[in-house]
């Protein structure tokens, strides 16, 4: 959450929640692979079920999953390294049966 705070005090306007879209998309070493990018609140879908949001209101950060990618994503943790080699978001994904070497993608 310590790197997902870094990026709410970076937005332009503070009053705004934070909102991370995270998915997933056919592609990668392994056949499926993570996405993630910043969203707005217009984006959110909840009409019939299409996005599902949790929301951290004390920390101003609401976190977006499509209902298709939920099927493979309940359960993630998602980290933060800042390691020189290999650092970035990483991804624990207790649905995969495969992931490749750079865990950006995975297989079920």
């Amino acid at each position: 959450m310590h790197r997902l705070r870094e990026l709410k005090e970076k937005q332009p306007n503070q009053e705004e929640p934070l909102v991370l879209r995270m998915g997933v998309r056919n592609g990668g070493c392994s056949g499926l692979s993570y996405v993630m990018d910043f969203s707005t609140l217009e984006d959110i879908s909840l009409e019939d079920g299409e996005d599902e949001v949790d929301d951290y209101p004390e920390e101003g950060i609401k976190c977006v999953i499509d209902s298709k990618s939920m099927l493979y994503l309940y359960g993630l943790e998602l980290d933060y390294s800042d390691e020189l080699i290999g650092g970035g978001f990483k991804f624990f994904n207790p649905n995969a049966e495969e992931s490749c070497g750079c865990g950006s993608s995975f297989a079920v």
